[in-house]
């Protein structure tokens, strides 16, 4: 039976986009494809990746449909995303700071929301529950982020 390999890349719509990439090397750590740059001078998308490429974001210069993409992160990258979530000021999908209540439990995965300068819905989910269950209450606990 037929399956695919991997997922290559996802369309992200933003009215610039190399503005857009800076933000999310700032937030998430992509970073522009060098090897696939030529794209974008030629009118195409501007690729941006976590892994030179193997699977992407792909930056179109358009204002349209919103595109909604999950990132998946370990137990010990979910942590360290709310500290930087934290420290770059991120904000939440209604424009408040991201604060522990940002913090969804889907009972089987931990996820945040927030939007891109464009209004892309973005994630950060994390599959390991067990390993953050204790984390995520302690920080609902006291109401903060760093634990």
């Amino acid at each position: 039976m037929f399956k695919v390999a991997q997922l290559d890349h996802v369309h992200v719509m933003v009215a610039d986009k190399y503005e857009a990439a800076v933000w999310y090397e700032n937030v998430l750590g992509l970073a522009v494809v060098k090897s696939k740059e030529f794209w974008a001078e030629g009118g195409g998308p501007l690729v941006i990746s976590s892994d030179d490429g193997n699977t992407a974001l792909a930056l179109f210069s358009r204002v349209g449909d919103k595109a909604e993409i999950a990132f998946r992160v370990d137990a010990q990258g979910f942590r360290d995303f709310l500290k930087h979530a934290e420290s770059i000021n991120l904000l939440n999908k209604k424009g408040n700071a991201i604060s522990i209540g940002d913090v969804v439990d889907h009972d089987a995965a931990y996820s945040i929301y927030f939007n891109d300068p464009d209004g892309n819905l973005m994630e950060v989910t994390s599959y390991d529950y067990d390993e953050l269950n204790q984390a995520i209450t302690a920080m609902r606990d006291t109401d903060e982020l760093m634990t």
